[in-house]
């Protein structure tokens, strides 16, 4: 890769980093995970970053890679996830979390959710992308968008510990809203 495109590469991951790692342990339900899921994307974005980096949204771009890493995850090998009583410890606070009285209440529900609906509600409402959005990152049409969002909330709001808090927010996890 050419000196420039390396440099932007790099000033792309600096910047980016934190917020593509927490989105990939919102996918995940594991910090090992969603580094090694982040770090897998990034990789793949290296190979084409010139190609990436002409992209409308470069981010956007990189995060559409990231889910479908996660996906291929499963594809590849069936990969068996214990879910344990306590979410292990993170290295960053994200304050929006903090609405939720209790994360890992949160984090266990998501965790139960199929991928796809997964990552429609972590994109839709935790990463706050429109549905059109959230269409072009999984490939998919904005309505089933809709009806992924319908369906995966409606498994959050029907989990004990949850419904008040999903109830009484406009998203999954206190942030965002409809478009």
């Amino acid at each position: 890769m050419q000196d420039g495109l390396e440099d932007q590469f790099q000033e792309f991951v600096r910047a980016r980093w934190s917020r593509l790692v927490r989105t990939a342990y919102l996918l995940t339900g594991d910090a090992h995970h969603a580094e090694d899921l982040t770090q897998t994307a990034l990789a793949k974005a290296y190979r084409s970053w010139r190609r990436v980096a002409r992209a409308d949204n470069p981010e956007a771009y990189v995060r559409r890679m990231l889910v479908t890493c996660n996906s291929d995850r499963f594809r590849k090998r069936r990969v068996t996830e214990s879910l344990t009583a306590a979410p292990p410890e993170v290295a960053w606070r994200d304050e929006g979390a903090g609405r939720v009285e209790e994360r890992g209440v949160l984090l266990n529900a998501l965790a139960a959710l199929p991928p796809k609906q997964r990552a429609v509600v972590v994109l839709r409402y935790w990463e706050d992308l429109s549905e059109a959005e959230v269409a072009e990152v999984l490939g998919c049409s904005p309505g089933t968008v809709k009806s992924q969002a319908s369906k995966g909330l409606a498994k959050l709001r029907a989990c004990p510990g949850l419904a008040p808090a999903v109830g009484a927010s406009t998203g999954a996890a206190g942030q965002g809203g409809e478009r």
